[in-house]
């Protein structure tokens, strides 16, 4: 199923299930119109989530007897991050190709401030340090992410006052359904509730100066609507294999960033795995794999400016579009 939490209106939030192209079920508006009474589980989707495969089974049966009065047009809506307040949020590091693109390109950058670059750049790949830790190939590695700095397909992202370079990063987001810990890594896909599309937007100037205190990052990833994620989120049972979907990203509508999770080198269930090692995992949290092999400007050393829209797609969720803004900006995307 492919599950969105959308708004009308002023109304409050609702939870939905799409069912055909620019077709919404209003879930909780179909339970009452067949079953007379609401439903505690359909009240947002971190408690559809909560409620587990019962809930589910619940919504399958709406999907086939809802009536027209509780079918929403998406163009009458307006969609939101489908998980607007994870319970937590995690970024790995998952892609060694991206990885090492990503420092030889910060590499080059730095060299490009020198008045002989190429001199400058031998001489920091002389010096070494800019390999990959071997730490990184023994574990999975990660950050917590600010679980309120969110935003959903459509959205405008406010770029930071404090940054001059900003990137987005294409990835892959799996969702956690079932609280668990120590949780082997041959259990651990039961324990995803679903997929769906992160922009992990990141102010690269901030992040440089303060990785450089070996903490982090911060506020090169903390900003308002910095963590962007959508447009929906796809159960599991229906994304089918998780590590062989096409990633794309494209800027005003050109091509930046392709590549598939195929790549991805620490798969979600080691993650899940390692993270769940004396720490329980609830349902709601959110695991991103990390950014996917050239899947961010930083590899190109090409970067955002004021008013860009960003699309990522990844087959078989969808598209999730953002405009970046120095200000707001009245008007549509």
């Amino acid at each position: 199923m492919r599950l969105v939490t959308f708004k009308k209106g002023t109304a409050k939030p609702r939870v939905g299930a799409e069912s055909g192209p620019g077709r919404i079920v209003d879930l909780q508006a179909a339970q009452e119109a067949v079953r007379g009474r609401s439903s505690p589980s359909l009240e947002s989707m971190q408690s559809l989530i909560e409620a587990g495969g019962q809930a589910l089974d619940q919504v399958r049966r709406l999907l086939e007897i809802a009536p027209d009065a509780a079918w929403v047009a998406v163009e009458d809506c307006r969609l939101l991050a489908p998980l607007p307040v994870p319970a937590q949020l995690r970024d790995f590091l998952a892609f060694e190709q991206h990885f090492k693109q990503a420092f030889d390109a910060a590499l080059r950058m730095r060299a490009q401030r020198k008045p002989d670059p190429e001199a400058a750049l031998a001489e920091l790949r002389a010096k070494g340090g800019w390999e990959i830790p071997a730490v990184w190939y023994q574990q999975p590695i990660y950050y917590k992410a600010n679980r309120f700095a969110i935003s959903g397909p459509g959205d405008d992202v406010i770029w930071p006052a404090y940054s001059d370079v900003m990137d987005y990063e294409l990835e892959l987001a799996a969702v956690i359904g079932c609280k668990g810990i120590d949780i082997c890594e041959e259990r651990a896909a039961s324990h995803i509730f679903g997929y769906t599309i992160f922009n992990d937007f990141s102010a690269r100037d901030a992040q440089a100066l303060e990785m450089a205190g070996r903490l982090g990052p911060a506020k090169g990833k903390d900003f308002d609507g910095a963590n962007a994620f959508g447009p929906c989120i796809v159960t599991r049972d229906e994304i089918g294999d998780p590590y062989a979907l096409e990633m794309v990203a494209r800027v005003n509508g050109e091509e930046w960033s392709r590549n598939n999770t195929a790549t991805m080198d620490w798969r979600f269930e080691q993650c899940i795995a390692h993270v769940s090692r004396g720490e329980t995992l609830y349902p709601g949290e959110v695991f991103g794999s990390g950014t996917v092999g050239g899947g961010c400007g930083l590899e190109q050393l090409r970067f955002l400016q004021h008013g860009d829209v960003v699309e990522l797609e990844v087959e078989r969720i969808g598209v999730l579009q953002n405009r970046v803004l120095r200000h707001a900006v009245s008007g549509e995307v």
